[in-house]
């Protein structure tokens, strides 16, 4: 006779749905751009730190924790990058002389080559300010990416925008949303030293004629001492609390279309504040090849330095030559 017992009922768990970031880039159609940062042979202690920050500021479609061994070749890096989607290579290398930084579109390139002149990290940038500021909210989602001085009408430089242009999410500034809109990559190219400075900001909004006293209170919740005040009111109309906020310009304030945090409401003009998170980093345009690291070469500035210098050169003769004639003529009319 079979025997009857107490069977467990075994309870089904659903899956919880996974949430995965978007695939295409609804500006432009296309896939929303991703990166790899590595490093091509060895780096010092600095260029290592200074290749985890440049991740961070590529966050939040870069692989952080990506890991390489000596072995990987660029051929290794292309293989899986077309299974997980990533559009563009950051390559950092050294030689004997200095550091290069190479950014390349997968698969087939082109391939823009910088020389680093400069670069301070962001833990060197963090300790020159006195409160700085670097929560880790601001890297869930894309920097806003700002090009100044490329618009010189030089074709190489018109490469070098597209290049830096794609790299980030394009933004529709009638669907963005203010939450979004953390941080900051800027890209200035200055015409006379040919360098271009890249810098990466945090966005902080702050509203117009409040004292910072009484934003740490809204948004720490913490109770002020207020046992040397005689009434509530002091403590926003007094003169001490109320110097403590920052010069407002007119042209630094924005007036906001929708709420944003605890204090920064809509319809409301609120203050734009840039704070420096690093890195900071002075690039040196050297080449640009058609290819993924190989290729043609469309441009390259040791070719226009030669060019430039027998350009020279020959003027320096014709004008010589000048001369010499204009003597000649003089000595004829003498005689």
């Amino acid at each position: 006779m079979a025997r009857i017992g107490n069977r467990k009922k075994r309870i089904g768990f659903s899956k919880a749905p996974i949430i995965r970031n978007p695939v295409v880039d609804h500006v432009r159609g296309d896939k929303i751009p991703k990166s790899f940062v590595f490093s091509r042979g060895k780096l010092s202690g600095s260029l290592k730190q200074l290749l985890k920050d440049l991740r961070e500021s590529m966050l939040p479609y870069t692989a952080l924790k990506l890991k390489e061994k000596k072995r990987n070749n660029l051929k290794d890096f292309l293989n899986v990058a077309g299974s997980l989607g990533v559009t563009h290579f950051l390559m950092l290398s050294k030689t004997s002389s200095s550091p290069y930084l190479r950014v390349a579109r997968t698969p087939q390139g082109p391939t823009v080559t910088f020389k680093i002149e400069e670069y301070s990290l962001a833990l060197d940038v963090a300790k020159s300010q006195i409160r700085p500021r670097r929560p880790p909210e601001i890297f869930k989602s894309p920097p806003l990416i700002v090009l100044s001085g490329f618009g010189t009408g030089e074709e190489h430089l018109k490469l070098t925008t597209i290049m830096f242009q794609n790299i980030f999410p394009a933004i529709d500034i009638n669907t963005v949303k203010l939450s979004s809109c953390q941080r900051i990559v800027l890209l200035n190219y200055d015409k006379e030293t040919k360098l271009i400075d890249f810098r990466h900001y945090s966005i902080r909004l702050q509203p117009v004629g409040v004292s910072r006293k009484l934003r740490k209170f809204v948004l720490n919740h913490q109770a002020p001492d207020l046992s040397n005040l005689r009434d509530v009111s002091d403590f926003v109309t007094k003169a001490g609390y109320g110097s403590e906020s920052e010069p407002d310009d007119e042209a630094s304030t924005v007036t906001l279309s929708s709420d944003l945090g605890r204090v920064n409401k809509a319809s409301t003009k609120s203050a734009v504040r840039l704070q420096e998170i690093g890195p900071r980093v002075k690039l040196r345009l050297i080449k640009i090849e058609a290819g993924l690291c190989a290729g043609g070469i469309i441009f390259s500035e040791y070719e226009n330095e030669k060019k430039a210098q027998n350009q020279d050169n020959e003027e320096g003769e014709d004008d010589e030559e000048g001369d010499d004639g204009e003597e000649g003529e003089e000595d004829e009319e003498d005689s």
